[in-house]
């Protein structure tokens, strides 16, 4: 989880999208067997440190894209010994950061000293303290580990997802609600308008189609679309109302008018069944995707990285509204930082969350995402404004916006519902069945899953 200009206050502009994503989300976060976090702790960071080993080196796990993050906080501290592995930072909702930590606990050694995942549940699970344990695999950052004037630097909410019980255990990397992009030359050169509704988006796959086949406006082939267009389209499909309950609605109004638009524009080929990191999507679509909806990190990781497409094409509009109604956003992950409560060496895990956060070398001038620290959303904005990247000179404002619309009826629980639409969805999607013929059963799966992860399903 880009803007304006030269007005843009980060704190105060996206303080409301705080207010807007954390809603539920927060309240959703606490573990329906307990809130986590250990005995009571007197010492200095709030939890039982191991024996400190100044000048001992730490281990970071991340995945491709924050590699570079690595890269730069070495070159930045050259005093300070890092080793890193690559993992696939727990996407869609893999698990891969949880197991791998669950057998550290079992053996009780070779906990990393950070990690980053793309997910957003992972604090219900890591503030728990394993099997015969007194405390979890996250350290509590805002009992002293971390500097308040530090924490309170972040934009105003971003890390209620990483909140429980007034204990923090991870920094947000980044912000990730949703807007439209298009492709100003493109729709120019067919004569067509910049969709605003989820309707007009419809209709544009219809005449696309008809009049430009082979021009798409998105793809189905990630499971993180999820959050796009259910989370977006304000359909109530992944819902945790209070602590320990899952709702889920399939059949609301909608959860069918967004999957029959889906199902329409996979007919007619404007959306397409490739994933979005493919090297099939680039080859195919580099010049040929019209418009889309997708979270902010689109513009690094995809109109910048994987299409390649240049400066003075691209512009961004508010998130998409049903017909007679407001803009709302989907909110499409934003990773997030964690500090080992095992660490021998918090005073390099610090050094370092500090400066992955918050420091122009990475959150400005490497990361593909908008910042969840205030003052490097800011610089990383001014840098976009600079470069003249996008065609609308009011993105800033259009993004800034958009942060401030997420809809809190998408909450976040200790599974992801990435998971269910991986295995239901996708699949059935390949094999030829519709979305609305999939709802039931994606459902269904999101419901067991509730139950497995010991939520109760109403």
């Amino acid at each position: 989880m880009a803007q304006q200009s030269s007005a843009f206050r980060p704190t105060r502009a996206l303080s409301v999208a705080a207010i807007a994503a954390a809603g539920l989300l927060a309240l959703s976060a606490c573990s329906p067997a307990d809130s986590g976090g250990g005995e009571e702790n007197t010492s200095e960071y709030g939890f039982e440190t191991a024996e400190q080993v100044p000048d001992s080196p730490i281990t970071v796990w991340v995945d491709a894209a924050r590699e570079p993050a690595v890269t730069a906080f070495k070159e930045a501290h050259p005093d300070v010994e890092i080793e890193f592995e690559t993992y696939d930072g727990n996407a869609g909702g893999s698990g891969s950061f949880q197991s791998k930590i669950t057998l550290m606990d079992q053996a009780g050694d070779g906990w990393p000293d950070v990690v980053f995942s793309t997910q957003q549940n992972d604090a219900i699970w890591a503030s728990k303290p394993a099997a015969g344990g007194t405390q979890g695999f996250a350290a509590p950052l805002n009992k002293g580990l971390l500097d308040q004037d530090f924490l309170d630097g972040f934009v105003p909410g971003a890390n209620d997802i990483t909140t429980i019980d007034d204990v923090q255990y991870g920094l947000r990397n980044d912000l990730a609600q949703t807007v439209f992009y298009y492709n100003e030359t493109l729709l120019e050169e067919f004569g067509y308008d910049v969709p605003t509704t989820w309707e007009e988006y419809a209709e544009l796959g219809d005449s696309l189609a008809a009049e430009h086949p082979g021009y798409i406006l998105g793809s189905m082939g990630d499971s993180f679309m999820t959050y796009v267009y259910y989370g977006g389209s304000e359909s109530p499909v992944f819902q945790s109302p209070s602590a320990g309950v899952f709702h889920s609605d399939t059949e609301a109004e909608n959860s069918q008018k967004i999957s029959e638009i889906i199902d329409g524009m996979l007919a007619n080929g404007t959306l397409v069944q490739d994933s979005f990191f493919s090297a099939e999507f680039a080859e195919k679509y580099a010049d040929k995707l019209v418009g889309v909806p997708g979270p902010v990190w689109y513009t690094g990781a995809i109109f910048q990285g994987g299409l390649a497409v240049p400066a003075g094409e691209i512009g961004v509009s508010a998130p998409l509204a049903w017909d007679g109604g407001e803009p709302a956003a989907g909110n499409v992950g934003g990773g997030v930082w964690y500090a080992s409560s095992h660490s021998e060496n918090l005073e390099a895990v610090k050094t370092f969350l500090e400066f992955v956060t918050s420091s122009d070398e990475f959150q400005v001038e490497l990361s593909s995402g908008y910042p969840a620290y205030a003052s490097a959303a800011e610089g990383w904005l001014a840098k976009l404004a600079d470069t003249g990247y996008f065609v609308n000179e009011d993105f800033e404002q259009v993004m800034t916006d958009a942060a401030a619309s997420v809809w809190d009826g998408w909450n976040v629980t200790s599974w992801s519902p990435e998971t269910a639409w991986a295995k239901v969805v996708i699949p059935g999607i390949a094999s030829g069945e519709s979305v609305v013929s999939l709802l039931p059963a994606w459902q269904t799966e999101l419901e067991n899953e509730a139950t497995v992860n010991g939520y109760t399903v109403e």
